[in-house]
């Protein structure tokens, strides 16, 4: 199951190392199609992570699971042979929708498969696969991309796929069904909601955030999700019961879930460009690059649950997010003459901070829901990251274009990536502090 979450999580970092490669390839993508070829998987993934919970839920994880890896497999070989660029979205689009039935059931079988007792150290490995599976991403990417095709990348994961579905198959255990009706209507209306928003965000750099497409985007989201909430209310089954979101624990974790990815892929997205612009390292050096990140996350990922029991939740989440921020806001001290280490440091400190926010947050989510909907309350999850991520990198794209200013390239480049992980770092410290803000909120009225 974390070798599934590496794999599909790795690939939303890992394509951010091809897009140099894609913009001079014999494809001549314009920038607008380059930004869909990066997000088309992450949009999709997001929209469908939900919905491929519940039919997990109501069909069996483990046959939803082999599918997606099925789908995944099909959509990377579909974009490894596109001849053009249209054939590359589709294949993008493809494989999304195969992660987003791998990743919230990889979860549910394992919270099956284990004794209650073993619950809260499963999740907390699972949680820490998704941030290990953004930087494996960029070393095995960058790994590969040495071959000197774009192509390569998508190829390798052809065969990834197919052995982990083997895996799968040969190890996972059959989990029970419930016999609770699918919610095409609400299934529908979320979609749309949520590919209007993402596309809002993804436009906006682009297309810049007063335009046409972008007010669009997010009308169209606020009416949609307004009439997704209305039709669940009165749903008999629904497929996301918003009346859920008054769990203040809950809802908390989700913004907070949403925010360290936020941070997370804002940083990938600027690491990748900036280890090859501004200190001169080749692609597979700035794969590599990103490890110090990983080191904490490894050594200490077992680890944050017990802190969280000894010293208070929100103490473990405001220290998360203190980590972040500040190790954000130190990176955007980099330039063309920080060494390597100064930088690494930054890396490190950061990854304390996600590695003490993704098995807490993670855990208050999926203990929030009952057994029975764990492929929702993961999927729940899954959507929180993948709206954080994009994010992350339409904001981050959109700070950088304003502020790149310089004399040369290396140097507009440089003064826009610390521009953007500044803003970046600050908005993860002040949402960081009403995630907290709100959980003592609720707990003091919980205790009068």
């Amino acid at each position: 199951m974390c070798a599934c979450v590496v794999l599909v999580v790795g690939m939303v970092a890992a394509v951010n190392l091809a897009v140099p490669m894609l913009a001079a390839s014999a494809l001549h993508p314009s920038a607008s199609a380059l930004v869909w070829i990066v997000d088309t998987y992450v949009i999709v993934f997001a929209c469908l992570v939900i919905p491929a919970g519940a039919a997990g839920d109501r069909f069996g994880r483990k046959g939803v699971l082999l599918a997606g890896l099925g789908l995944f497999a099909a959509g990377a070989l579909l974009s490894a042979v596109a001849p053009d660029v249209v054939p590359l979205l589709a294949g993008r689009a493809l494989t999304g929708v195969g992660a987003a039935a791998v990743l919230p059931n990889s979860l549910a079988v394992l919270l099956h498969a284990v004794p209650p007792e073993k619950r809260a150290a499963t999740i907390a490995t699972w949680a820490s696969m998704t941030g290990i599976g953004g930087v494996l991403g960029n070393v095995g990417g960058g790994l590969v991309l040495t071959a000197g095709s774009w192509r390569w990348l998508f190829a390798a994961v052809v065969p990834l796929a197919l052995v982990t579905a083997a895996l799968v198959a040969r190890t996972a255990p059959v989990s029970s069904r419930h016999d609770r009706a699918l919610d095409p209507l609400g299934t529908v209306l979320l979609v749309g909601a949520s590919v209007a928003l993402l596309v809002g965000i993804v436009q906006g750099p682009e297309a810049g955030w007063g335009s046409a497409v972008v007010v669009t985007g997010f009308a169209g989201a606020a009416v949609l999700f307004a009439a997704w909430t209305f039709v669940e209310l009165r749903a008999a089954h629904p497929l996301l019961d918003p009346r859920l979101f008054r769990i203040a624990g809950l809802r908390s974790a989700c913004l907070g879930m949403t925010t360290i990815f936020f941070g997370m892929f804002a940083l990938f997205y600027v690491n990748a460009s900036f280890l090859q612009y501004a200190k001169g390292f080749g692609v597979l050096g700035t794969g590599l690059g990103i490890i110090p990140l990983t080191v904490p996350i490894i050594a200490g990922g077992r680890h944050a649950g017990p802190l969280a029991r000894r010293i208070g939740l929100d103490t473990t989440v405001a220290l998360a997010f203190a980590f972040v921020g500040g190790g954000l806001l130190g990176l955007s001290t980099s330039d063309t003459t920080t060494p390597y280490a100064g930088y690494a440091a930054w890396l490190v400190v950061t990854g304390i901070g996600v590695t003490l926010a993704l098995p807490t947050l993670s855990g208050v989510i999926a203990g929030s829901l009952p057994p029975d909907r764990a492929g929702v309350g993961t999927g729940l999850q899954a959507t929180t990251r993948e709206f954080g991520s994009a994010l992350g990198v339409a904001v981050i794209g959109t700070v950088m274009t304003a502020a790149s200013h310089g004399p040369d390239f290396v140097t507009a480049f440089v003064a826009g990536a610390d521009a953007g992980l500044r803003v970046v770092g600050i908005v993860v410290l002040v949402l960081g502090v009403l995630v907290v803000a709100e959980s003592k909120v609720s707990q003091g009225v919980r205790t009068r």
